[in-house]
């Protein structure tokens, strides 16, 4: 979820990105609801492959295992339609060449994973007018988007709120710990949703921040997890693409851990509360669906597009519960998830106040999506430094 910066790797590095194909056969194109064929030239349509690239591995247990699971659902609702899948694909000049790749394979549907993957993107989208490219996790501005482009995300933010109140039920200490990349407005959230969530539990929980400046290092996820233990943290979380370094230090240590991207519970059978993972295949399927039928132009995924509770659609979930989670936890988490579906409802509900006590957000006050998706301060109780 993701990316600000490109990954320093050399175009060389293009031999990294793994090119692996589902177990399907090039065949067909796309066509109408009706049967019909759309007219060639329509985005998206008269292709016999679909292609995704990814920023890292595809079993990660978290972000990009996410994607490749998905995409995998894909190669069986579209048995006619090869799945082409690139791993490791740096943020820089090999994103383009990877996708340029795929489209000479047959490829007019193509999903860009990664947050740091919007440059390419974009420049794939506009020299090939006749595929449709999405990026997935960052935003365009308007006069950018193209009839054949857009970008696609979930609330990420929501489901973290909730599993914040399981961290807030769980700890003892009274300290969580939250292992996180860098400090972009998406991140951000999610520290404070953790943070918010948790407070509705235990008012005086701190949520301890550690940045490791790499979506996935482990060593440095390894140092960070185990600084945060040394503090006296009793639950540990992470937005990191790679889950596992975070989450196996925690269950070494007896403390607590909530997951994020995907389902990592068989990692920490005794520690695991919850998680925070992406089900991508709907939200696909249904781009796919569009495309194929003719009607990306002009329709909800040519654009910046963002589903959360409030729409009933969110591809971010909560995760099943761990078995410490009592079921008077589990009752306030169905709540609490109830109330953000209505209009009144959000993580970020005023009065919120800044780590310096500033008012960030008056009393009665709801922010909308856009606006949490500008986020730039941490909330009162998370400890730690932004870098400006």
């Amino acid at each position: 979820m993701h990316h600000i910066t490109p990954r320093h790797l050399a175009v060389a590095g293009l031999t990294a990105a793994v090119l692996a194909l589902a177990a399907c056969s090039p065949a067909g194109t796309g066509s109408g609801g009706d049967g019909s064929s759309p007219a060639a030239d329509v985005p998206g349509v008269g292709g016999t492959a679909i292609g995704f690239i990814m920023v890292g591995p595809k079993d990660d247990y978290g972000y990009n295992q996410a994607v490749y699971e998905a995409s995998q659902v894909l190669a069986e609702e579209y048995p006619d339609l090869e799945i082409l899948t690139a791993e490791n694909v740096p943020e820089d000049d090999t994103a383009a060449t990877t996708m340029e790749q795929m489209i000479d394979r047959g490829a007019k549907i193509i999903f860009a994973t990664s947050y740091g993957h919007l440059d390419a993107a974009q420049q794939v989208a506009e020299d090939h007018p006749d595929v449709v490219v999405v990026q997935q996790g960052n935003t365009m501005a308007e006069e950018d988007i193209l009839p054949n482009s857009g970008t696609y995300f979930g609330t990420v933010y929501e489901p973290m709120y909730l599993a914040g109140i399981a961290a807030g039920a769980a700890t003892e200490s009274g300290k969580l710990g939250y292992v996180y990349a860098f400090p972009i407005p998406q991140t951000i959230a999610n520290i404070n949703a953790f943070q918010r969530g948790a407070q509705t539990v235990r008012p005086d929980v701190e949520t301890i921040t550690v940045a490791t400046s790499s979506w996935c290092d482990p060593a440095a996820q390894r140092d960070a997890a185990s600084s945060l233990l040394s503090q006296g943290v009793d639950v540990l979380t992470q937005h990191q693409d790679c889950t596992k370094t975070v989450i196996d230090a925690a269950e070494a240590a007896g403390a607590y851990t909530v997951g994020y991207h995907a389902d990592a519970s068989e990692l920490a059978p005794e520690g695991w509360l919850t998680g925070a993972v992406w089900e991508w295949a709907p939200l696909y399927t249904s781009i796919v669906d569009t495309t194929l039928a003719g009607d990306f132009t002009g329709s909800e995924f040519n654009a910046n597009y963002r589903v959360g509770y409030k729409t009933g659609t969110n591809p971010f979930v909560l995760a099943e519960f761990g078995p410490s989670v009592t079921e008077e936890t589990v009752a306030s988490i169905d709540e609490a998830q109830a109330w953000l579906g209505t209009p009144e409802g959000s993580p970020f509900a005023g009065p919120v106040l800044a780590q310096d006590g500033t008012e960030v957000v008056a009393a009665g006050v709801v922010p909308d999506y856009a606006e949490v998706d500008a986020m730039d301060y941490f909330v009162q109780g998370v400890v730690g430094n932004l870098a400006k």
